[in-house]
C-alpha cells in the first residue's frame, strides 16, 4: 500500500470511529408518568427522590414523560396509549387503580411500576404479592384495607355518634369492596353507616347537604384520588357544618381536617421511584414483589377539634404520629 493511501484510510478511520461509537451508546432512558391528577401534584417530588436514590436524575440521565388525567379517568387509556406509543422503558402509574389498569391495558410489554391503592391481587394486577408475574409491580397503600380502622378511630374520638356516614367515590374501582366492608366494620361497632356517593363537585355539595339532613355525627371520607384533588372543598365543608371527619392521609389534616390514618405519600412514592430505578438497571416487575406500608400515620389537628369543641381521648393522642396545634 502506498504512504498517502494508508494515511487516507486512517484519517477516514479516525473521522468515522467516533460516529459508530455514539451510535452504539445507549440513547438516555425514558419513564412515561403517568398520573390521575393533575401537574400540581407534589407526589412527583418523592418520585424524582426514589430515582435518585438509584442514581437517575431528571434532565441528565433521564427523561420523564408527563401525561396527566387531571381527575378526568376517562382520558387514562388514550394517555396509557400514547405512551407505549412512544416506546418508553418504564411507565409509573399513580392516582389510584385506575391508571394501574389502564397502562396495563395498554401494554403487557413494557415494565409497569404502580401506586396501587387496594389489594392487587384482588384487583387481577398481579399474581401474588411476593411474584407479581406479568409485566406490572409496585406500591400498595392498603387504603381499601384501613377504612374499617378509620371508623374505629372516629367512633373513639366521637363516641356518642350513633349515625357516620361514609362517602365513597363510585368511580373509585374498588368502590364496592370499599362499602361492602365498611358496612361490615359499622355492624360490628354498633352504629349506622348510610353510605352517599360523589364523582363530581357538584356531587360532594350535595352529599353535605344529605349529610346534614340525616344528622350524621361524623363523617369518613374514603381515601381517593378525586377526594384528593379536592381536599380545599372538604375541609371546608366539614368545617361550615362542624361534621367530625375522618380522612385518608396527612394532606387533609395540613389543610385544616380533623384527623387521618393512612399510609405516608412520601413514602409510598419515593418507594415507586427506587422500584422504576432498579428496573432501568434490569430488574424484572415479575420478580420485584409489591411493597406494602408497614407504618401508617395518625394524624389530629387540635385547633380544628377545638373549633368542633371536641375533646381529643388521651389515649389517641397518645398513639397519634403529630399533634398540629
Amino acid at each position: 500500500m502506498k504512504r498517502r493511501e494508508f494515511i487516507a484510510g486512517v484519517g477516514g478511520a479516525a473521522l468515522t470511529w467516533p460516529l459508530a461509537a455514539r451510535a452504539q451508546q445507549k440513547a438516555m432512558p425514558v419513564i412515561g408518568y403517568l398520573s390521575s391528577y393533575s401537574p400540581l401534584n407534589p407526589n412527583v417530588a418523592a418520585f424524582r427522590q426514589g430515582l435518585s436514590e438509584m442514581g437517575y436524575v431528571e434532565g441528565q440521565n433521564l427523561t420523564i414523560e408527563y401525561r396527566w388525567a387531571e381527575n378526568r379517568y376517562e382520558r387514562l387509556p388514550a394517555l396509557a396509549a400514547d405512551l407505549v406509543g412512544r416506546k418508553v422503558d418504564v411507565i409509573a402509574a399513580s392516582g389510584g387503580d385506575l391508571a394501574s389498569r389502564a397502562a396495563k391495558s395498554a401494554t403487557s410489554t413494557i415494565p409497569i411500576v404502580s401506586v396501587i391503592g387496594g389489594d392487587p391481587v384482588a384487583a387481577g394486577l398481579v399474581a401474588s404479592l411476593a411474584r407479581p408475574g406479568g409485566n406490572l409491580t409496585g406500591v400498595s397503600f392498603l387504603d381499601v384495607e384501613l377504612n374499617p380502622k378509620r371508623l374505629e378511630l372516629l367512633s373513639e374520638l366521637v363516641p356518642q355518634a350513633r349515625v357516620i356516614i361514609l362517602l365513597v367515590n363510585p368511580n373509585n374501582s374498588n368502590a364496592d369492596r370499599i362499602m361492602r366492608e365498611a358496612q361490615d366494620a359499622a355492624r360490628a361497632k354498633g352504629v349506622q353507616l348510610p353510605i352517599l356517593k360523589a364523582g363530581s363537585e357538584s356531587e360532594i355539595d350535595a352529599a353535605f347537604a344529605t349529610l346534614v339532613q340525616l344528622q350524621a355525627g361524623a363523617l369518613v371520607v374514603a381515601g381517593d384520588p378525586f377526594f384528593n384533588s379536592r381536599r380545599e372543598q372538604l375541609v371546608a365543608l366539614a368545617s361550615r357544618h362542624a361534621v367530625p371527619t375522618i380522612y385518608a392521609w396527612r394532606e387533609f389534616p395540613d389543610a385544616g381536617g380533623l384527623i387521618s390514618y393512612g399510609a405516608s405519600f412520601t413514602s409510598v412514592y419515593r418507594q415507586l421511584g427506587i422500584y422504576a430505578g432498579k428496573i432501568l438497571k434490569g430488574a424484572k416487575p415479575s420478580d420485584l414483589p409489591v411493597e406494602q406500608p408497614t407504618r401508617f400515620e395518625l394524624v389530629i389537628n387540635l385547633k380544628t377539634a377545638k373549633a368542633l369543641a371536641l375533646t381529643v381521648p388521651q389515649s389517641l393522642l397518645a398513639r397519634a404520629d403529630e399533634v398540629i396545634e
